[in-house]
């Protein structure tokens, strides 16, 4: 499915758990995701997951808790992908 296709989504917490699957649905369904979480080792197995049913992820690593965190993942969705919610490709 493309329910998300051209869409840009910052998925927290994306190490474990409900993020990760998150991020694995989201990404099968057209997403190119951001995603982030204190686990960059988790991080890399996810985003390589992603890329190998081939979606598009890139991951940082940082506390959610931390304001400048949240700021370096927007930066990165804009810088890499071109923005958040609607893709520009």
């Amino acid at each position: 499915m493309t329910t998300l296709l051209n869409k840009v989504a910052i998925i927290t917490g994306a190490s474990s758990g409900i993020g990760y699957a998150t991020a694995k649905l989201f990404a099968s369904e057209g997403a190119k995701v951001v995603v982030g979480a204190r686990r960059q080792a988790e991080l890399n197995t996810l985003v390589e997951e992603i890329i190998s049913s081939g979606g598009e992820a890139i991951a940082i690593a940082g506390d959610v808790k931390d304001e400048s965190f949240a700021k370096a993942m927007v930066e990165l969705a804009i810088k890499h992908y071109g923005g958040l919610g609607a893709c520009r490709t």
